[in-house]
């Protein structure tokens, strides 16, 4: 399929393919750790022959979705996410190769117990199955998590927004020339569909699909959350904080939060809301607003911080409003009377994703990790830190808010589960029930 000429897949269409999908990935499951690395190297090759295509379509993609900007139809923040410069480029490239610089999560011996003699179970870890990714913009998605499927030996099916299909198919033309020309897995292992009505097909494939991700708005996240039976792993907020303590250090406060808020505003680990102890707010607020508005922050706040800031323009943000998440250079700030009102407030108004404290007081900073209940949570650092490829993950295919399977940044080991062998030689339960009974050794190996 060229970049120029997507073709809708139809919602019929969508079950055969995503059984090709789940027959390569039992293919792709039983390849080595460096036969999957020969494909990711393969990937990353053809990927730097079709530099200029991806460009190119992602060129076309972004033509059209400024008419839709200028009409209201899509947000500044999503245009954005879909942009790529050739450095952005080269960055998804180097981010292929270096998931194949990271271990093999899949077949990892994980415990061994000898049940009885001659009768040993082992617990081993191995790929979820198949994936379906469905997201808005972000053409670095398609990279990071084609290649992280790949390195967890789990088949992908990808579906993309229509602002980002042009994008989507030119890169999928260089994975599928890597797959064909390296002899071990079926291209179908990597797939994507097109089109409005894949989504719904996709979300009543419980029987084959093994694990959707969203990765967007709010809204798509919900939707597709409310309708599939599917395990879905995301988060529908990114609402994260940065709480400036009495005990800051202000001028790295003043670093943090606006690096919190300005480095990338459109994402979901940047900062919506800063709280400032009011024990340091006529201090700290002036210096901080100077600094966001330096920025071209918009700032919001509460009465009180109108109050600090009455040389500011700063509207007043409604008690309905904390939990907004502004996605663009528009950040609310709001004063606290101590670190339990901070607690308080992150608590009812966050999104448990990621949260920071800066403070000097260990003790503070110690309850702060401690108490707040979000999948990451920092100290004297930028929110923006919360990233797989920062973790050392290689990539991440999302962030997860989940307390279940995975949680945070979502790396390979968050693409497999494991499963037990029990290993005998003619055992049968009959001779370990009733009296007398051959009894257990279940002794750990």
């Amino acid at each position: 399929m060229s970049a120029a000429a997507v073709e809708p897949v139809k919602a019929g269409d969508v079950a055969e393919l995503a059984f090709a999908a789940k027959r390569a990935g039992r293919k792709l499951a039983s390849l080595s750790a460096s036969d999957k690395d020969q494909i990711l190297s393969r990937i990353a090759a053809s990927l730097e022959r079709h530099v200029a295509e991806v460009l190119r379509a992602n060129e076309e993609d972004a033509a059209e979705a400024r008419v839709a900007v200028d009409r209201g139809e899509m947000s500044k923040a999503l245009y954005q996410r879909l942009l790529l410069s050739p450095e952005k480029l080269q960055g998804m490239i180097d981010g292929v190769r270096a998931v194949a610089k990271l271990d093999d999560p899949a077949g990892k011996m994980l415990q061994r117990t000898l049940l009885d003699d001659g009768l040993i179970l082992e617990k081993v870890s191995v790929p979820l199955g198949l994936l379906a990714i469905i997201f808005e913009a972000r053409p670095d998605a398609i990279t990071q998590i084609s290649a992280l499927a790949i390195k967890s030996g789990n088949a992908v099916i990808l579906k993309g927004g229509r602002e980002v299909e042009r994008t989507m198919a030119a890169v999928l033309v260089a994975i599928h020339e890597a797959l064909r020309g390296s002899g071990l897995v079926d291209e179908a292992a990597v797939s994507g569909v097109y089109g409005r009505a894949p989504v719904e097909a996709l979300l009543k494939l419980s029987g084959t699909i093994d694990l959707v991700i969203p990765r967007g708005s709010n809204a798509l996240v919900q939707h597709i959350q409310n309708n599939t039976d599917i395990p879905v792993l995301g988060h529908a907020d990114g609402v994260c904080h940065v709480y400036i303590d009495a005990a800051a250090d202000l001028d790295m406060a003043i670093a943090i939060a606006v690096d919190s808020k300005v480095q990338y505003p459109a994402v979901c680990n940047a900062a919506e809301t800063i709280l400032v102890h009011r024990a340091i707010a006529e201090a700290a607020l002036p210096a901080l607003a100077d600094a966001l508005e330096a920025k071209q922050v918009k700032i919001r706040g509460d009465g009180r911080t109108r109050g600090f800031l009455s040389g500011h323009a700063v509207d007043l943000v409604g008690d309905d409003e904390w939990h907004t998440e502004y996605s663009d250079l528009v950040v609310a700030v709001r004063v606290v009377d101590d670190l339990d009102e901070a607690l308080d407030h992150i608590e009812r108004y966050g999104s448990h994703h990621t949260d920071s404290i800066v403070t000097e007081d260990a003790d503070a900073a110690r309850r702060f990790l401690d108490e707040v209940d979000s999948a990451n949570v920092l100290h004297n650092c930028s929110t923006r830190f919360s990233d797989g490829f920062r973790y050392g993950f290689g990539s991440e295919v999302g962030i997860s808010t989940s307390k279940l399977h995975a949680r945070g940044p979502v790396g390979l080991e968050g693409l497999v589960t494991y499963k037990y062998r029990l290993l005998g030689h003619g055992q049968v339960v009959k001779d370990y029930a009733g009296k007398p009974a051959r009894p257990f050794k279940h002794l750990k190996l």
